[in-house]
């Protein structure tokens, strides 16, 4: 155990963080992902749901500040401008808990399948809500 560090986050992925670089991605994913077919890395959250994943890798880690989008979510099939409460729920996250704002951007599902191919790493939570899978790219940490 450390002291500060978010008890969900697995010794493998604080090494996965440490190591991402600016621009890199993450994908915190709910269960029904197909991680296994999208994933370069992986790594499993066993009994973590992705909100609480979420906010212990914000704990840590900055958003990209020179990118559009740095959070983005997997858009409704059939209804792209529906807003599910986990997604809601990401945006509450990033509100209270990013170093810098930013507004959580949903894209269609082949298209979220093709970004979490190219992430540097794939985290499954045990989420059970649909559309429970967001992309983040990390930013910097300013020196000081």
């Amino acid at each position: 155990m450390l002291i500060g560090i978010h008890t969900a986050l697995t010794p493998d992925l604080l090494r996965h963080l440490r190591a991402m670089g600016h621009g890199d991605e993450i994908v915190i994913t709910d269960a029904n992902f197909p991680a296994e077919a999208c994933a370069r890395r992986i790594e499993r959250l066993a009994g973590v749901s992705a909100t609480d994943a979420l906010r212990a890798v914000l704990s840590l880690m900055p958003l990209d500040t020179y990118v559009e989008s740095p959070a983005r979510t997997m858009q409704v099939v059939g209804d792209p401008d529906a807003v599910p409460e986990i997604v809601a729920e990401f945006q509450r996250i990033i509100d209270e808990t990013a170093g810098a704002p930013a507004k959580v951007k949903g894209i269609e599902r082949h298209a979220f399948y093709e970004e979490a191919r190219r992430a540097y790493v794939i985290v499954q939570t045990a989420e059970t809500r649909f559309y429970g899978n967001i992309i983040l790219s990390k930013g910097v940490v300013p020196p000081g």
